[in-house]
């Protein structure tokens, strides 16, 4: 199943996207459902009851923030992340649903988490009701979260599966279908995704893309001149801009240590990882939790690849951006980029498998060997837990983006080293990670029960 490039890179906001962008959108879809029937006027209360996953983590992901951002009609690109639309809500005691219809609202009277109950469809599950003043409902629907953002309603969530493929010149459901399309057109992975992307849009695709590009890295650029303490209680201090003043203020010319690399590298990941678990405008790559690592990935590219022009940067970066997403979709068909669902390697995992292809592809290597880089990415991540500390998006997932970057450049240079010949196939990885995912323990699926979640606190 092709999935576009701009649906896997979405912009959205922090801190994450299967618990803040996919709740944000399924509220604004409900509300918009609300009004194409007719019966928004009639609407006095609402209620949203999270489930499973959402209930057990969603105070510290941002979830009941988010929907409530969707409840008044705002899409991500609306929400002034510096406005505090949260506390006038607090004060007033009342919503303005869809931007239209003034309720009366309370953030703990109206919100249910059942934290017992996981909706048997997914772990990700939100239920919304409308009722009129004498008490009736007037409509109520069940949303998932299935990741990257992207949510579906209860009934249609075998579409997830099954949905109606788009009508593009060049479609694959797997890496080999993919690599036998590129063999028989002659063409590059990132060539087949752009003409795919240019069947679907009459827009500038290339000029989109650059504006995904300029968006993460300008996160990086942000990250790296704030600092402070994170919201949510763990009082995790901001390190970016600390470890890029100690790095630049001791920065030697002529120093020996090639591995001043690496140290780069962690403050770009840590820099778009500390934004997004600050609720900033983010672009989903492929998810919020894993936002550091294709942009850290892109920066180290951009620095050290040589390129002569910004034409030639821009060039590359449309290719490490096409290439990524083409490898997302081999995760999004047949797998799943879910923490919720199979853990952290549904996401750090996903990321740095794309990110891997997309270097690979942008220095030049050929379409062997970014699968080669795809898979040893992901191999290297198989069974990663999804633990967050009391459900917030940063310990240990600040680290985990940086760790993420850091294995994504190195499986670039190791396929690059290579001719691209390879025993383990990325169709047999992505299968190897899916059944790995569902053989862990919910606990370990970002539920926050289990793991590092548990343990770092109590030891």
């Amino acid at each position: 199943m092709y999935y576009s490039l701009f649906e896997i890179f979405s912009i959205g906001i922090g801190p994450s996207s299967s618990h803040t962008v996919g709740p944000m959108k399924a509220a604004k879809r409900f509300v918009d459902n609300l009004d194409k029937q007719n019966i928004l006027s009639t609407v006095t209360r609402i209620e949203v009851i999270l489930y499973g996953s959402l209930a057990l983590t969603g105070v510290g992901h941002g979830t009941i923030n988010a929907i409530v951002y969707g409840l008044m009609g705002l899409n991500a690109e609306d929400v002034d992340v510096e406005k505090d639309y949260i506390g006038e809500i607090k004060n007033s005691g009342h919503l303005l649903l869809n931007g239209k219809q003034n309720i009366s609202f309370s953030l703990s009277d109206d919100f249910f988490l059942d934290k017992q109950k996981f909706l048997k469809e997914h772990s990700n599950g939100m239920k919304f009701s409308a009722y009129n003043a004498k008490g009736k409902i007037q409509l109520s629907e069940i949303y998932f979260s299935v990741g990257g953002g992207t949510v579906v309603r209860q009934d249609e969530i075998s579409a997830r599966i099954d949905r109606k493929p788009y009508n593009v010149p060049y479609p694959f459901d797997n890496c080999r279908q993919l690599m036998n399309l590129c063999k028989n057109n002659k063409m590059t992975i990132a060539e087949i995704v752009l003409a795919n992307e240019r069947a679907l849009s009459n827009d500038s695709i290339t000029k989109k893309i650059i504006n995904l590009d300029e968006i993460m890295q300008k996160n990086i650029d942000i990250g790296m001149k704030k600092d402070g303490v994170l919201q949510g209680g763990l009082n995790v201090k901001r390190h970016a801009k600390a470890m890029y003043e100690r790095l630049k203020n001791n920065f030697d010319m002529n120093s020996t240590d090639i591995l001043t690399i690496l140290d780069w590298i962690n403050i770009w990941a840590f820099a778009v990882a500390e934004e997004n678990a600050s609720g900033g405008k983010m672009v989903t790559a492929p998810t919020m939790g894993s936002a550091g690592i294709i942009p850290a990935v892109m920066r180290y590219m951009k620095r050290y690849g040589k390129f002569k022009t910004s034409n030639e940067i821009d060039s590359a970066s449309i290719t490490f951006l096409a290439t990524a997403s083409a490898i997302c979709s081999l995760y999004r068909t047949n797998a799943s980029i879910s923490g919720a669902e199979v853990g952290c390697q549904g996401e750090i995992g996903v990321a740095c498998s794309m990110a891997a292809a997309g270097l690979t592809a942008a220095l030049g290597g050929n379409n062997f060997q970014i699968e080669n880089a795809a898979e040893i990415a992901m191999e290297h991540n198989l069974g990663l837990t999804c633990d967050p500390i009391k459900g917030l998006v940063q310990v240990p997932c600040i680290e985990r983006n940086a760790m993420g970057a850091i294995k994504a450049v190195n499986a670039a240079r190791l396929a690059l080293q290579g001719t691209g010949n390879h025993i383990v196939s990325l169709d047999s990885i992505i299968k190897t990670m899916y059944e790995t995912g569902l053989s862990l323990k919910k606990e370990y699926k970002e539920t926050s029960l289990a793991g590092i979640a548990i343990n770092a606190l109590s030891c």
